[in-house]
């Protein structure tokens, strides 16, 4: 790291289109914040580049010639202190949305997202925090969705409002739509938030929804 360089959020590009990481070169710069430290164009360089690089995030593409995104996701989530991984996506590549998040990305954005809201989004995940793009997210619902029903969990520690809020969670409710939901406060609702993600182990929303729609939580279609 070189002078200057501190309290940056380092980033590793991984993607096979040369020109999809150029573009990601001049969108995070080090004026916002961000620096790239490294680029892949494979999933199978990933696990030595984050040795060789220690990125903050890792920004994934899920289509690739060798490793896709989901295998090197799944790959480098399983080992210790593991940087979080946003996916970019495209479209076309809603079919692999549910797998990746099961594999454990803490966001999606699409790859035409406008260069701020990458931006945003890299240090959101950075931060702790999961980042679905509205348009991205009804994908990955509309693949949970066609996945077989399972019965739902005979015992939780969760309580009955804090099974609603995972419920409206994997339904894809903001917590300002799940507060209207539940009349409730947004406040209550992070409170809540918190606690599911304490009792039941999940790092963030996108493994929130995982959760719900494994569990049966929230059926096929959308309903409880």
């Amino acid at each position: 790291m070189t002078e200057g360089d501190e309290g940056l959020v380092r980033v590793l590009l991984v993607d096979d289109q040369e020109l999809v990481r150029s573009g990601l070169r001049r969108v995070l710069r080090r004026r916002d914040g961000v620096l790239v430290v490294g680029e892949c164009d494979d999933g199978d360089q990933v696990p030595a580049a984050v040795a060789a690089h220690a990125p903050d995030v890792v920004v994934m593409d899920l289509r690739m010639r060798r490793v896709n995104g989901i295998d090197a996701t799944r790959a480098l989530r399983g080992e210790p202190d593991a940087p979080p991984v946003l996916v970019l996506t495209t479209f076309d590549d809603d079919e692999l949305l549910a797998g990746a998040l099961r594999a454990g990305a803490s966001g999606f954005l699409l790859k035409d997202s406008p260069a701020e809201d990458v931006v945003r989004g890299v240090l959101a995940v950075a931060d702790g925090r999961s980042v679905l793009d509205p348009a991205v997210t009804s994908r990955v619902l509309d693949a949970f969705r066609s996945a077989p029903e399972v019965a739902p969990p005979v015992d939780t520690p969760l309580t009955e409002r804090e099974l609603e809020v995972l419920q409206l969670m994997g339904r894809g409710l903001s917590n300002g739509e799940i507060a209207g939901a539940l009349v409730i406060s947004e406040v209550t609702v992070k409170s809540h938030i918190g606690r599911i993600f304490t009792k039941l182990d999940l790092r963030d929303r996108a493994a929130a929804i995982v959760y719900a729609f494994d569990r049966g939580l929230v059926a096929p279609g959308g309903s409880r």
